[in-house]
């Protein structure tokens, strides 16, 4: 994921290397942090080692991974409370900790990537496998992912297991590099947009940006209130799916949003139907 992602600007590379230097992960002679960050804990991580803690406070796994990505695997193995504690810096950006004494704020602007089974089998939904799963077992695990955390993941979709064909086979994927300069285009198109503001990119967009920047064209603006209507989305779902059209439009070097963008942002987001529903 981190070779494929936008190239760090000075101003991202600064605040990642003072990061890791007061949690005191740089190497020696290491001057500036020049990838991004790429962290993964197991599920068995504390609150505090996720958010950040200690006598004083020390930056967690969601600031270390700061302007990069922090991956969650087997998700629903992660303790309720601890995935819990993700809901504000995934809104605000930053996290704060109290201490009797003292209070710090560190940054945590991340790009979360999480993956888990579908069911404790792992094989609900599968066409070549039989799931051995009751319902109830079923929707006692994906519930242990609350709603409103999944509200704030922009993009959650259903990845089918690899057939033996292709897993022998060989590759025949685009290559990171071709991506990254996609990536990068779109980027740069992102910097040029926000350029007169604080913004870096389109996840930092609140509602009045998104009022200002997101604006589909009429046949989409229709087609985004019938999927409203049909799929119930919160306001929250309906924000992040125009910044995802956004996005897909820059990568497809449009100034508009049209209906094809929403349509592929709306496919994004499998989890708004019917069975993870509270």
């Amino acid at each position: 994921m981190p070779t494929i992602l936008p190239d760090l600007t000075l101003d991202e590379a600064i605040e990642t290397t003072k990061l890791h230097s007061v949690a005191g992960l740089l190497f020696t002679h290491q001057a500036l942090v020049g990838i991004r960050p790429f962290r993964s804990p197991h599920h068995t991580i504390s609150e505090a080692g996720l958010i950040g803690g200690g006598r004083i406070p020390r930056p967690g796994e969601i600031s270390l991974s700061h302007n990069g990505v922090l991956f969650l695997d087997e998700l629903s193995e992660f303790p309720r409370h601890v995935l819990e504690s993700l809901r504000q810096p995934l809104e605000d950006g930053l996290v704060t900790i109290s201490r009797a004494l003292t209070s710090i704020t560190y940054p945590a602007r991340f790009m979360l990537v999480a993956a888990m089974n579908p069911c404790p089998c792992g094989y609900f939904g599968d066409p070549r496998r039989e799931c051995s799963c009751t319902p109830l077992e079923v929707q006692k695990h994906l519930n242990k992912v609350s709603g409103p955390l999944l509200d704030r993941i922009d993009i959650h979709i259903e990845v089918a297991g690899v057939r033996r064909e292709d897993l022998l086979g060989k590759g025949v994927g685009e290559p990171s590099p071709q991506i990254k300069k996609r990536v990068n285009q779109a980027s740069n198109i992102q910097l040029e947009r926000f350029k007169r503001t604080s913004l870096y990119c389109n996840v930092q967009m609140n509602p009045k940006h998104i009022r200002r920047f997101c604006s589909p064209e009429k046949e989409a603006q229709d087609l985004l209130r019938s999927a409203i209507s049909e799929l119930g989305l919160s306001a929250r779902a309906y924000h992040r799916i125009l910044k995802i059209s956004r996005t897909i439009a820059d990568l497809d070097s449009k100034e508009k949003i049209n209906s094809a963008h929403i349509s592929e942002a709306l496919q994004y987001r499998c989890l708004d139907r019917q069975l993870w529903r509270r």
